[in-house]
């Protein structure tokens, strides 16, 4: 309990910096885009993303054997987050012609690799799960 406290406060200390750093370096003219960013962050997370999750979550539960659930998640969490995270490199975001330097790395290329590194580390955990499942059953 004490270290969810320590770490809650943490989390209030550091968004009220954020914060203090937002009023104070921030044109006020511009604090009403930095509310409907935020606020349109929230509606794509809670509205789009989270529905996502849940659907697939859903089929896969309908669909998938009980051994391969667990990982099914941990890669859906995994390759979620990296597509996310990826997806303004991958959209091009920020290429300039007049700076060849600036995305200058194979973005999709990566992207692949590591998603089939996910599919790959998936199939093992599955695999290896539902062999140890049938010697115990």
């Amino acid at each position: 309990m004490r270290t969810r406290v320590v770490v809650g406060a943490a989390g209030v200390a550091l968004g009220l910096y954020g914060l203090g750093l937002l009023l104070s370096r921030q044109d006020p003219r511009q604090w009403l885009e930095v509310a409907l960013w935020l606020a349109a962050g929230v509606v794509a997370h809670d509205v789009v993303l989270s529905a996502l999750v849940v659907g697939a979550c859903l089929l896969g539960s309908r669909l998938l054997p009980l051994p391969w659930r667990a990982p099914a998640v941990v890669a859906l969490v995994v390759w979620g987050t990296l597509t996310v995270i990826a997806v303004p490199v991958l959209a091009g975001g920020g290429v300039r012609a007049d700076n060849p330097t600036l995305l200058d790395r194979p973005y999709v290329a990566t992207w692949w690799a590591a998603s089939a590194i996910v599919v790959l580390l998936v199939a093992a955990a599955g695999l290896l799960r539902a062999r140890t499942a049938r010697d115990e059953g």
